[in-house]
């Protein structure tokens, strides 16, 4: 079973009050979903990629 974990910043209390994002550890990689939309899909990277993705996030450089 695949147990899908929300950040605690998500939610009521969260950024604009707005839910966010799941992450789960698959055997692919790591899985990443919206948690308005769980049934929706999710893209799933690499481990290294992850890390690659959060590190650019923090530094404000996702380039969207």
């Amino acid at each position: 079973m695949t147990i899908w974990r929300k950040s605690s910043h998500s939610g009521s209390g969260g950024i604009g009050g707005q839910e966010c994002v799941e992450v789960a550890g698959l055997s692919g990689g790591i899985g990443i979903r919206d948690s308005k939309a769980p049934d929706g899909g999710h893209l799933t990277l690499t481990p290294r990629a992850f890390t690659a993705l959060i590190h650019r996030a923090k530094q404000d450089k996702l380039n969207l």
